[in-house]
């Protein structure tokens, strides 16, 4: 998921963030837990939420080339910076995010390419910014996520629509063999955009609540009861290791561009909010 913002505050200092991506009457905002750090890596850097590096880059990053407009797990707008050694996002149409992933077998974890491969996944992720991110998204199909959600995203967000969404910081998360599992049947309706169907958003029904079981970069087991936006961002980027993008599951005629995020919905579509 992604981050994104309004159009019309195109140059302000306070940007919209979007879940895979996340959204309010037409906007998006990001979504995903654990507490696995990984603020550094014998691989390369990985830029830190809380550091000046990462303010700069925040303060330079939110621009309709990094952000998107109203959409929070969501963004394409503008050209978009290369920066070298990372992989780039791989878009709707390549087969390997239409085709489930495999698992990362415990032998692997440990290996310098899996440990590389979230490596990079998190600073694609931080550098997008985004709420969430799947290995398949770079085009490796493992199963393999990454999340992370923070105060500095969520303040770009109008109180009340943080509040409608349930959403709350939370830390890095790296999750290799997720397994989600629905808890309770309520349910709501948001908007959602995705780093790899770019410049587009719609509203998708997901469960209030789940349950993550998986294994840690470390190969240790994860469990995570998650609720809101953090277990809209979870079944985001689950759904991505089965080859099924939020395309899939939308309210097909509340799908929009980034520019038209902000419009009313059509006459017959439902009204956002929990089910």
């Amino acid at each position: 998921m992604e981050v994104i913002r309004r159009l019309s505050q195109r140059f302000p200092s306070k940007p919209k963030l979007v879940a895979g991506e996340f959204v309010k009457r037409g906007r998006i905002t990001p979504f995903l837990h654990s507490k696995i750090l990984i603020l550094r890596s014998q691989y390369k850097p990985v830029l830190n939420p809380k550091s000046s590096q990462f303010n700069h880059a925040v303060s330079r990053g939110f621009s309709s080339s990094t952000v998107r407009s109203p959409a929070s797990w969501l963004s394409g707008l503008g050209k978009k910076k290369k920066v070298m050694d990372l992989p780039s996002i791989v878009q709707a149409g390549d087969p390997v995010l239409h085709e489930p992933a495999r698992e990362v077998s415990v032998e692997e974890i440990g290996s310098d390419r899996i440990q590389k491969i979230i490596d990079d996944m998190v600073q694609v992720m931080r550098r997008r910014p985004g709420v969430g991110l799947a290995a398949p998204q770079i085009g490796i199909p493992l199963k393999i996520i990454v999340l992370e959600d923070i105060k500095e995203y969520i303040a770009h967000a109008p109180e009340e629509e943080n509040k409608a969404q349930d959403r709350r910081p939370f830390d890095l998360l790296v999750i290799l063999n997720p397994k989600l599992k629905k808890k309770g049947n309520k349910s709501a309706l948001f908007f959602e955009g995705c780093l790899s169907v770019d410049g587009y958003g719609a509203m998708v029904e997901r469960f209030l609540e789940v349950e993550v079981n998986g294994l840690g970069r470390d190969g240790k087991p994860i469990k995570v009861d998650a609720c809101g936006w953090q277990a809209r961002i979870f079944q985001h980027e689950c759904d991505h290791l089965e080859g099924t993008l939020y395309v899939d599951k939308m309210v097909k005629r509340t799908f929009r561009t980034v520019e038209n995020l902000d419009l009313p919905l059509a006459n017959g579509c439902p009204k956002q909010g929990v089910r």
